[in-house]
């Protein structure tokens, strides 16, 4: 049985303690956005884009939901790590090792990468070249949450794409590990303005996706982690057995597949699935937020919101700083060179003949 708030008093005195973390409303929505984004950036460049991506998104996610996580996450670890410039999205070249070849990164989902680059050509056959790879993704990201049942928001736009990828310290020092306490967390994002109901609002995304066993196994091996559920963690090592580093399992386990706050009620019942989850509700600074998640969905869907529009104005590049990418996965300068390469080679091999 699911156990939630001991009673109508408790819950009241929370909500009146806890007003002025939750005031994500209308007004949040329109507050402050960087220079060179605008909630209508595209109006007249490209006003179709937005339901280009939808309608792409809806045909991919009837074949495979679970494509909506790996762009959620991917949206994640592209702006934590040096902003939301679509760098995550970059190969890796001569210079060295991309993002996506940084540990944070190994389980990103191969297919979310594909899905950015087939929407790019479908948008850019739209309009030109006049749409970035980021603002796609960070549109692919809210979508994957309306689609799997989560609010729909307006997104600002007018990002631009970067010219290069963080390196690999980098990466791993701005992407906080499954296994991070709360404090961890809490220090983490205030380097990025972030309070402790966006930890909280922004965890509530894991209401979506799988985890790997390597992941979470320090909770089950050698000692269970006191913090989980005894019935949940015999669950657990049936799927995850000691020696197994390939097995996934959901991170929510009352609704998987549709984004709600159900991930708040499993962190009440213990049955977290990182410590990075389960930590939120043991640590005081952050239970009463989780509470308030799980008794309220609008008011989470509201915080969620208000938290990632947030996010996805960390650090970008507007105006005249980077580029519009004519393919994601490279820079333009790389991709000409490319080009330049392959044209050559025709024609050496027409020459010969």
């Amino acid at each position: 049985m699911d156990h939630v708030a001991p009673s109508f008093t408790f819950l009241l005195i929370s909500s009146l303690l806890l007003a002025p973390y939750f005031l994500a409303t209308e007004a949040q929505t329109s507050a402050h956005i960087v220079s060179g984004l605008s909630w209508t950036y595209y109006k007249s460049k490209c006003p179709k884009v937005e339901s280009i991506i939808r309608k792409h998104l809806k045909k991919v996610f009837r074949e495979d939901n679970g494509q909506a996580a790996g762009l959620l996450r991917l949206h994640f670890h592209d702006c934590f790590v040096q902003g939301c410039d679509g760098s995550v999205l970059l190969d890796g070249s001569a210079s060295g090792p991309s993002e996506q070849e940084a540990p944070p990164n190994l389980s990103l989902r191969a297919e979310a990468f594909e899905i950015i680059n087939d929407l790019r050509e479908l948008v850019h056959e739209e309009c030109g070249r006049v749409v970035s790879c980021a603002d796609i993704l960070a549109l692919a990201a809210r979508d994957s949450v309306y689609l799997s049942g989560g609010p729909d928001y307006d997104v600002p736009l007018g990002r631009r794409d970067g010219l290069s990828f963080a390196t690999q310290t980098a990466t791993l020092d701005n992407l906080p590990p499954p296994t991070a306490n709360t404090s961890t967390l809490l220090t983490s994002l205030a380097t990025k303005n972030f309070d402790a109901t966006d930890v909280v609002a922004l965890s509530g995304g894991h209401t979506i996706g799988i985890g790997h066993c390597t992941s979470f196994e320090e909770r089950l091996y050698p000692n269970q982690d006191s913090t989980m559920d005894k019935k949940f963690a015999k669950k657990l090592k049936i799927i995850c057995p000691t020696t197994n580093v390939t097995n996934t399992t959901v991170l929510d386990i009352r609704s998987p597949k549709k984004f709600d706050n159900k991930y708040y009620v499993n962190l009440m019942n213990r049955e977290g699935l990182f410590t990075s989850d389960q930590d939120l509700y043991t640590d005081e600074r952050t239970r009463d937020i989780v509470t308030s998640f799980a008794e309220d969905e609008t008011l989470f869907f509201d915080n969620f919101v208000n938290s990632m529009i947030k996010m996805g104005q960390l650090s970008v590049l507007t105006g005249k700083r980077g580029e519009i990418r004519a393919n994601c996965s490279v820079r333009n300068s790389d991709n000409e060179y490319l080009v330049s390469v392959v044209e050559d080679e025709v024609e050496e091999t027409r020459s010969e003949l």
